[in-house]
């Protein structure tokens, strides 16, 4: 008579203590604990509240992790005389308190990248003094203080969000009188590089200076474009046209792991949110609340979107956890 195993296949492993590295779908008994274990088990991906931004605003920009995060500059209606905020705030896994002030308000700044300790801000639309203009201005932040640094070459607004790090950064299209093409590098100065295929801004952006990301942008489109740091490649599209999104900065945010969270999908403010591996991007949980040109900080596994417009003003701040694969116990429960 033939055995169990020879009908059914191997018999369950019976061990002290689970495995260093399960495959998926395996499945032991720890004899220890007293529980018949499988690894494969995944934990949807999930948006929880976290705590409200000191100022409600929108037209902002944010680098850094889910738990050590930087929002600055912003929109704030009334404000005299630009409506354009210079306040930056620190967010530290539970709450947002005040850092030091950017020396520039600005708002439609979509280059910030680096960590909240270092990080680098350039471009924007609103000034120190007289009329509002576009910037060209970049600053450096050291988690206390903002200190200016060389200029962009093109003063613009409404850029990609950040990619790269607080030394080695770049800025990518925006509007000047009309949305523009050009690129430029931050190693000690800003220079002028490869041009990205198409002029336009306010999109998403992940990833380094040698590696990195855009997608979506205004018209809104659903377009992407990978960067070597030489050449731009296009890469697989948004599910749907969207701009001013939030999304995972550079460099927490990758080239083959990048967020892109809510945004306006050229009709409304949306709480969609996508995932992009690097081929194709993937939908996963939605927001709590629709909101577009807010700040994001994070990464895929740990993502981090606040403020934006709701329509309104909002101070609220979303974390998002991503799916992730577990082992647990197999009960009858």
């Amino acid at each position: 008579m033939a055995s169990y195993n020879t009908i059914k296949g191997l018999t369950v492993k019976y061990l002290s203590a689970d495995p260093a590295n399960p495959e998926d779908g395996q499945v032991w008994y720890n004899s220890t604990t007293g529980n018949l274990r499988v690894e494969g088990m995944v934990l949807a991906a999930a948006w929880a509240s976290g705590g409200s931004m000191g100022t409600a605003r929108y037209s902002m920009t944010g680098t850094g992790t889910q738990t050590a995060a930087l929002g600055a500059g912003g929109y704030l209606p009334g404000l005299s005389p630009f409506a354009a905020v210079k306040n930056t705030e620190e967010y530290d896994g539970a709450s947002w308190t005040a850092g030091g002030n950017m020396t520039y308000g600005r708002h439609e700044a979509g280059m910030m990248a680096g960590s909240q300790t270092a990080a680098i801000i350039a471009s924007g639309f609103g000034g120190d003094s007289g009329p509002t203009i576009n910037l060209n201005n970049s600053e450096t932040y050291d988690g206390s203080a903002w200190t200016a640094t060389p200029s962009l070459n093109t003063a613009r607004r409404q850029t990609f969000r950040g990619m790269g790090s607080q030394a080695a950064a770049v800025c990518i299209g925006g509007y000047t009188t009309g949305y523009i093409t050009n690129v430029e590098e931050y190693n000690g100065t800003w220079t002028n590089v490869t041009a990205i295929p198409t002029a336009k801004g306010a999109g998403g952006c992940s990833g380094t200076q040698t590696a990195g990301v855009i997608y979506g942008g205004s018209t809104p489109t659903s377009s992407t474009f990978e960067y070597d740091g030489s050449s731009w490649t296009a890469g697989g599209s948004l599910p749907t046209t969207m701009t001013n999104m939030a999304n995972t900065n550079g460099p927490q945010g990758t080239q083959t792991a990048a967020g892109s969270f809510g945004g306006n999908n050229g009709a409304t403010n949306t709480v969609s949110s996508f995932i992009y591996n690097g081929t194709s991007w993937l939908a996963t949980a939605n927001m709590a609340t629709a909101r577009s040109a807010g700040g994001g900080a994070g990464s895929t596994t740990a993502g981090l979107a606040f403020g934006g417009a709701d329509p309104g003003r909002s101070a609220a701040t979303e974390e998002f956890t991503g799916a992730t694969v577990i082992t647990k116990s197999i009960t009858t429960s």
